[in-house]
């Protein structure tokens, strides 16, 4: 669960930027909530990720129980130029990680979570 400030913005982020699709959402008016669910595919066969609005929540304090998600892309500089083009925020410019060979870069969604890129080949 991704609770954001703004839904609309944190769907635009994650299907816009990252392409992945909105598998569904729906209004809970009486709960005062709205989520939205986005993957890359159906939630039946792969990960989704929920993204909750709470109405008339403004901010959120991150905490410290979560680090980042990852996701595989099969060219990291490309994919990275992209999100640069599009106004994503970078805050690791890809390069190996630390002792290793595997090719890593950060970029951070609107609501200021890591999203870590990791070149797939």
């Amino acid at each position: 669960v991704r609770l954001v400030k703004e839904l609309d913005e944190g769907v635009k982020f994650y299907s816009g930027l990252l392409g992945m699709k909105v598998v569904r959402g729906t209004g809970v008016p009486g709960g005062k909530y709205a989520l939205v669910l986005v993957g890359y595919g159906d939630e039946t066969s792969n990960t989704v990720l929920e993204l909750t609005y709470n109405y008339g929540v403004g901010e959120y304090d991150q905490g410290t129980a979560f680090g980042h998600l990852a996701v595989g892309v099969p060219d990291i500089y490309a994919a990275i130029e992209k999100l640069r083009a599009a106004g994503a925020k970078i805050t690791r410019e890809p390069g190996p990680v630390k002792f290793g060979k595997t090719v890593i870069a950060f970029i951070e969604d609107p609501n200021g979570y890591k999203i870590e890129l990791i070149e797939r080949k």
